[in-house]
């Protein structure tokens, strides 16, 4: 087996756990073809780094984690089985190949099953820059999580309690192979700080956060601002008032917007279309959006937090439109999906990689005054969301808007609607966009909604 190019690492040692892990892939692919199976895949991840939590300054917990593992599965013509263990030694490798291939000789054939494709595996990795390990000990993290909740703590006196602040730091290293030829892998980090505190103000208590993540450390939000953001929103919150039941436009703020996408993402999946479980079956080529939006995927942006150069499957991931001047152009399919459906596989095997809508060009200030009078959502409670119909009825707080002005919080009250009609009476998002995850949005102005209150 030809491993596929791959740019040079960024870190000695996580190069060293790579070229390690590619062999355990390597002798897991050939155990298994030893065995009789036609075709075979494998995955084996490691990852390691530690947290820590303080809380009234006092440190609360400190967690150093190695975590590692490895899964396997087999193919006997298109009956399939898999195992996995976190053992690495080649006893347990074996027993595990073997149990692979115990289930799937006694599995039914599915017609659709089995490995990608080799036209569409990914024959070179590109530079992504994942890789950004952060020379910080558990002393030095115990401080930095004391400094952000002492920052908030001191924001405002009307913080009167904290549920904690956190310091995260993780590195890691994947690889995956297959019978077809494919061996690939990349390092990343993960690392995340934030902070969790309570307002008072007489018998009134609200609760609110804020946190930074990055694959860099030095691109973390300052450890004071970030205390500081999370007092002010916990204080905006208090003397919260009630609305009555009315229709009105409604701003989701960028962290709340992202969900919005995210429920798109799951309808258009391909598990929930060939289920038919998905209120846009059978969408492609409609309007879903007004035509001045587009929703486009860009797996390979440096640094980012959804970038990857091949999907689960091994499968090239390559910037393309799931959403194109709001007509639905493209699913988001993994090779059995595709098949389900008589189409091919979008790299997504595993979920989508930084997934953008653009902008109209004004910041939230700007959609408050468009909006004029109406409801600014900051956070969504509650499951209510049917993927099946598109449904939409979930518990919410925020603030009540007037002559495109806050004008004080609200809470208890309903948001119901149908997302698809939401998504077309999209009327503005703004340029405040949210880049902690791999949805990429600002806040969203929908043109009208129902509010269910008193």
């Amino acid at each position: 087996m030809q491993p596929i190019k791959s740019k040079p690492q960024l870190n000695s040692a996580q190069s060293h756990d790579a070229a390690a892990l590619r062999d355990i892939v390597a002798h897991i692919l050939g155990a298994a073809t030893q065995r009789g199976a036609s075709a075979a895949e494998a995955g084996v991840s490691i990852e390691n780094g530690f947290s820590v939590n303080v809380r009234l300054g006092e440190v609360e917990t400190v967690e150093h984690n190695r975590d590692k593992g490895l899964g396997v599965t087999v193919y006997f013509g298109q009956r399939k089985g898999s195992a996995s263990t976190t053992d690495f030694s080649h006893k347990a490798i074996a027993e595990t190949v073997q149990a692979a291939c115990d289930i799937a000789r006694y599995t039914e054939a599915d017609s659709y099953a089995g490995l990608a494709e080799p036209q569409f595996l990914a024959k070179e990795i590109p530079a992504l820059d994942l890789l950004h390990p952060w020379s910080l000990d558990t002393g030095a993290a115990i401080e930095l999580a004391t400094a952000c909740e002492d920052a908030a703590r001191a924001t405002d006196a009307r913080i009167t309690n904290s549920e904690g602040a956190y310091v995260s730091t993780h590195i890691g290293t994947r690889v995956y192979g297959n019978s077809n030829g494919f061996l690939g892998d990349y390092a990343s980090s993960h690392h995340s700080l934030g902070c969790t505190v309570i307002a008072q103000h007489e018998e009134q208590m609200q609760r609110d956060y804020w946190y930074s993540v990055s694959r860099v450390p030095a691109q973390l939000q300052d450890k004071i601002s970030v205390g500081q953001m999370a007092a002010q929103r916990a204080v905006q919150r208090l003397q919260a008032r009630h609305i009555k039941t009315q229709q009105a436009p409604v701003i989701f703020q960028a962290e709340v917007a992202r969900g919005l996408l995210g429920h798109l993402v799951r309808a258009i999946s391909g598990g929930s279309l060939y289920r038919k479980a998905s209120f846009l079956l059978d969408s492609l080529g409609q309007s879903l959006f007004p035509a001045n939006f587009s929703i486009d995927e860009r797996p390979h942006i440096p640094q980012a937090l959804g970038s990857s150069p091949f999907d689960s499957e091994g499968v090239a991931t390559q910037a393309h439109y799931l959403v194109q001047d709001g007509v639905l152009r493209n699913y988001v399919l993994d090779c059995y999906a595709a098949r389900r459906l008589g189409m091919q596989t979008t790299g997504n095997a595993g979920g989508v990689h930084n997934l953008f809508i653009n902008d109209s060009g004004c910041d939230l200030p700007a959609l408050l005054q468009q909006m004029q009078r109406g409801v600014l959502v900051t956070e969504v409670m509650g499951q209510g969301v049917n993927t099946v119909t598109g449904d939409y009825s979930r518990g919410a707080t925020g603030f009540w808007i007037e002559n495109g002005e806050i004008q004080y919080p609200i809470e208890e009250f309903t948001l119901a609607g149908n997302l698809r009609q939401m998504f077309s009476q999209l009327v503005a998002v703004g340029n405040d966009v949210d880049t902690r995850g791999n949805l990429f949005t600002g806040s969203w102005l929908v043109e009208n909604m129902m509010i269910a209150g008193e």
